[in-house]
């Protein structure tokens, strides 16, 4: 059964940093992309970042200069390095992997950016 669990996500002041990751299991195709979204209450869900398994890479302009995302193939985990934080990045971070023609989500971590 394909699973993606997330880990890293807490509170933080603003200003600073958070690592974020995702480990994906269970998925027989191969994995072609992972990617982070997020979502703010009373927000629709957004795309934050995206890496395909070449390392091809797209960010939301809201993440681009502070969030940077990567990707370990061979585990099948993928990074969301955060800097900068900010209150506005307050969000339920979502994991989602692509492969086989599908889309896979995680069950989320919530990331609070408060003083």
């Amino acid at each position: 059964q394909a699973r993606l669990v997330e880990s890293g996500g807490g509170l933080v002041q603003p200003g600073g940093s958070l690592r974020l990751s995702c480990a994906a299991s269970g998925i027989i195709f191969s994995i072609n992309a992972m990617g982070w979204y997020r979502q703010a209450p009373g927000n629709q869900r957004e795309l934050v970042a995206r890496i395909t398994s070449v390392g091809t890479t797209n960010y939301a302009d809201s993440a681009k200069g502070r969030f940077t995302i990567s990707i370990d193939n061979a585990e099948n985990t993928v990074y969301l390095q955060m800097n900068s934080l900010k209150p506005e990045d307050t969000a339920v971070y979502y994991c989602a992997a692509w492969g086989g023609g599908r889309m896979y989500w995680g069950q989320g971590t919530q990331v609070t950016v408060s003083s």
